[in-house]
């Protein structure tokens, strides 16, 4: 975060935001086009403060002015121009074109990728009508596109900065709270006291706590810039290279973003689309997050077999029970939250009542315990740290706008489905894939999430794809884009750290999560791998067990190590029968494990065979 200024006034500031949020979330009453309009004027506002990425002075300040000014004057009219019927006066007119300019700006100094993505899509309006054929659009006014995207309740005001009002700013906060209280050391302190013996040891606690870290924060590279600055170093001292460390915090902190019981917060918005119980959402995305993280940390055993890698010493292991003894009534606040969610709480109530249980669990022990000032602190840094994916969602609200405005999501629906032929699945869930990998690149997870619900989504759903499916699919890819060359930012970021080359951790970390690539084309015919059933049937456990089986096989076929170094026929083999058991079928199940059967066979008889001729040369 190129954060350069850090005044008493702006801490101040900052700090009442947070207590501006938190009332009018919870107890205060506000109309919630005004609170959204709120919530935008304070993100642009501390944007201009916090990123002034112009030289000018001067200009800076006129850009706080105008965003005072425009976002100020929609809350103070917003309710006679919706009693009006959406009629606009002139001076409404300009006001929105400076709000819309003021929001694009404060986009560019915080995500350039997003804000040129927003800009392709706003211009779509204008020059879409010259386009034959699915695309085209019909005739827009500059009025109509001013007031649908800075009156209207789909544009800025939208879904977008609704989400980030809320769920995105609460949870952010809680992370803030979480580590403020010493929640962080907790987890690196449980993850070496289980992990750190074993081989590249340092590489299992880097994704045991990424994973935690990013389940709660939701952004994958906020994740790498505050935990790789410590598991990074960590994993190279262990042995491992600058690429391969790199590349497994990239993809240990972009899994988190799907990761229950939290999931970064996606989950919450999803459950909102869907009109589902949360809960739904968080045991669907159990499987797939379990399967995502087996395969990263069986690729960092392996690797760490193949370097001759050992695990930390057991002097520097702390141990389970004097950690918990020190700081596991850190764990209460997720469990108050836990609690509160499955029990009929709002996840907004739920997170409010978590930050305040942070304070008080934190207060148990001397050690723990949070002054004022620590509160005070905590509650600064995570309304810095809601700022730049705040802004994102304002910026979405342009995308979105543009989407329900020329109905482009509906026109590339249709689109795909006739390159797609028949309509297959398959065929357009590879499209799908490829779009929301695109329409992620850079875009923190919430955010990225948001855009491909707009415009992929309904793509799957006209395919045949259950809601819930489609959902996930398209939430796992546009998470994934972080670590898909060629816009992988959480891979740039942690090559940064790591001072290693951008395109082979890029690469490396594809291949660490690949299974994250694979799985997602499984449960789309196939919810069951979603659990769908609500209960623990025989079925599911086949299931389960078979896709544990099936993630393992393909991660030691793209690994080539398994009980000795294997062939390129033996790892095609097991990558095969890793995919065949994956999918839920019975008889692919039977034919996988056969296939699978075959490369174990093999691999113990050529151990045999080495055994009895070194056994032969020592009789000799």
């Amino acid at each position: 975060m190129n954060i350069k200024r850090n005044t008493t006034q702006i801490k101040v500031l900052l700090f009442v935001w947070v207590i501006f949020q938190l009332y009018y979330t919870t107890i205060g009453g506000l109309d919630a086009i005004i609170f959204r309009a709120w919530h935008a004027l304070f993100l642009v506002f501390f944007t201009f403060l916090l990123y002034p990425k112009v030289k000018s002075k001067i200009l800076n300040a006129i850009f706080i002015g105008l965003a005072i000014f425009s976002f100020g004057y929609m809350i103070l009219n917003y309710n006679r121009i919706a009693i009006s019927g959406g009629f606009l006066k002139n001076t409404d007119k300009v006001v929105a074109f400076i709000g819309i300019v003021v929001v694009l700006e404060a986009g560019r100094r915080v995500s350039k990728n997003l804000t040129i993505l927003s800009l392709i899509f706003l211009s779509y309006l204008f020059w879409g009508k010259y386009i034959s054929g699915p695309l085209s659009t019909s005739n827009f006014s500059v009025n109509r596109v001013l007031s649908h995207m800075f009156w209207g309740s789909q544009g800025i005001f939208g879904i977008g900065i609704g989400v980030s009002a809320t769920y995105i700013f609460l949870f952010v906060l809680f992370g803030s709270f979480l580590k403020h209280s010493g929640f962080s050391e907790l987890i690196n302190d449980l993850s070496l006291s289980i992990v750190g013996k074993s081989p590249g040891g340092p590489a299992k606690v880097a994704v045991i706590a990424s994973a935690l870290m990013g389940m709660i924060n939701g952004s994958a590279i906020a994740n790498v810039a505050t935990t790789g600055t410590i598991t990074i170093p960590l994993m190279k001292k262990t042995g491992y290279s600058s690429e391969f460390s790199g590349a497994v915090e990239a993809v240990a902190s972009t899994g988190g973003q799907f990761c229950p019981p939290i999931m970064g917060a996606v989950g919450f918005v999803m459950a909102e689309y869907l009109g589902i119980p949360y809960t739904k959402v968080m045991i669907a995305a159990i499987l797939p997050a379990f399967l995502f993280y087996l395969g990263i940390l069986l690729a960092v055993h392996l690797e760490a077999k193949k370097l001759g890698l050992s695990g930390i010493s057991s002097e520097n292991i702390p141990k389970v029970i004097e950690v918990l003894k020190a700081r596991g009534h850190l764990i209460i606040p997720l469990a108050v939250l836990l609690i509160m969610m499955f029990t009929g709480f709002t996840p907004i109530f739920a997170a409010v009542a978590s930050i305040f249980s942070t304070i008080i669990a934190a207060g148990l022990k001397k050690e723990t315990r949070m002054s004022l000032s620590d509160i005070v602190e905590a509650s600064i840094d995570g309304a810095k740290s809601a700022i730049g994916v705040g802004i994102s969602c304002v910026l979405i609200g342009l995308i979105v706008g543009t989407v329900s405005l020329s109905g482009l999501g509906l026109n590339f629906g249709n689109l795909i489905l006739k390159i797609s032929g028949s309509g297959n699945l398959y065929i357009v869930g590879i499209l799908v894939m490829v779009m929301s990998v695109i329409l992620g690149m850079g875009v923190p997870g919430v955010a990225a999430y948001v855009i491909v619900v707009a415009v992929s989504v309904p793509v799957l759903v006209s395919a045949g794809a259950l809601p819930l499916t489609a959902h996930m699919f398209c939430l796992i890819y546009a998470c994934l884009s972080n670590i898909t060359p060629p816009v992988a930012m959480s891979s740039y970021i942690a090559s940064g750290i790591a001072e290693s080359n951008i395109t082979k951790t890029s690469l490396i970390a594809v291949k660490i999560g690949i299974i994250g690539f694979i799985i997602p084309f499984f449960f789309l015919k196939n919810p069951v791998l979603l659990l769908d059933e609500p209960t623990l049937t025989l079925e599911v456990l086949r299931v389960v067990s078979s896709s544990i089986i099936g993630v393992i096989s393909i991660v030691l076929g793209f690994s080539g190590m398994f009980l000795r170094k294997m062939g390129a026929l033996e790892r095609i083999i097991l990558c095969v029968g890793g995919l065949m058991t994956i999918d839920v079928g019975f008889m692919t199940d039977i034919y996988g494990l056969i296939m699978i059967s075959l490369v174990v066979i093999v691999q113990l008889l050529g151990i045999k065979g080495k055994r009895e001729k070194n056994y032969g040369k020592n009789q000799m």
